[in-house]
């Protein structure tokens, strides 16, 4: 009595090439669109430095005197 019978690796080529044969079906399906799996990166919005604005600064310079 052996571990692995002949059906189990049957079983599994089955699988593998039923598997092998759905996603080349997908993949065919989608051979006109546009395979983009990562998009285009996009650069954030610009926002004006506002960390020495004279707001912010004013309060430190008069505590400074």
């Amino acid at each position: 009595m052996g571990l692995f019978k002949p059906d189990l690796f049957r079983s599994f080529a089955v699988g593998f090439v039923l598997g092998s044969a759905a996603i080349g079906g997908l993949l065919a399906l989608n051979a006109g669109n546009d395979l983009k799996v990562i998009p285009a990166a996009q650069a954030a919005p610009a926002h004006l430095d506002r960390t020495l604005a004279p707001s912010d600064a004013a309060p430190a310079v008069a505590a400074a005197r």
